[in-house]
């Protein structure tokens, strides 16, 4: 009796694994919150909420954060340039307008 081992009838998992669970097969949180007074809307709230890795997100077609200048510095790049074009336009304008008088 003092080897006897404990067994659990369900195994147990841990947070890490159902971490890589919910963000290999991404999760959706949906949820709507309504106050009316004598039928009128005061406040309306809709909230989303996805939970997945990029990969799953990207295999969705869900890749905001790649065009967004705060998180990915080739779409600052990309801002940055058509910044450059438009002012380099202008500046072209406003010579043709000195050279012209």
């Amino acid at each position: 009796m003092a080897g006897a081992k404990m067994v659990h009838a369900i195994e147990a998992t841990n947070l890490a694994d159902i971490l890589e669970r919910v963000l290999d097969k991404g999760i959706v949180i949906a949820g709507d919150i309504k106050i009316q007074l004598a039928d009128i809307d005061l406040l309306n709230i809709k909230i989303r909420l996805l939970v997945a890795s990029v990969d799953k997100a990207m295999e969705m077609g869900i890749n905001w954060w790649q065009q967004d200048s705060y998180l990915s510095t080739k779409a600052k790049e990309t801002e940055i340039e058509k910044e450059n074009i438009a002012l380099k336009k202008r500046l072209d304008r406003l010579e043709e307008k000195i050279k012209a008088k």
